[in-house]
């Protein structure tokens, strides 16, 4: 499935980025038909780092380069 490929090239960009972080895959129930990334930080506040729902057609637009949420995740956490 195209959200399975998008979420393990996401995944694997941001271990690639810092290897300690902890990656979880759909902790809860995701939304239908939607590509989030989200940074749940160490005092439990949550930072949106991508969200494809508003994007699209066409659906490519809906996931984004995993480039893209590394810069948005070292941003948050510098």
């Amino acid at each position: 499935r195209v959200f399975g490929r998008n979420a393990a090239a996401v995944s694997a960009a941001l271990r690639g980025a810092m290897a300690q972080l902890p990656v979880d895959i759909n902790p809860r129930p995701p939304r239908r038909n939607s590509f989030e990334v989200s940074l749940v930080k160490e005092d439990g506040s949550t930072v949106e780092l991508w969200s494809g729902i508003r994007k699209g057609p066409p659906r490519k637009l809906k996931f984004p380069q995993p480039e893209t949420v590394v810069e948005a995740l070292k941003s948050n956490i510098a």
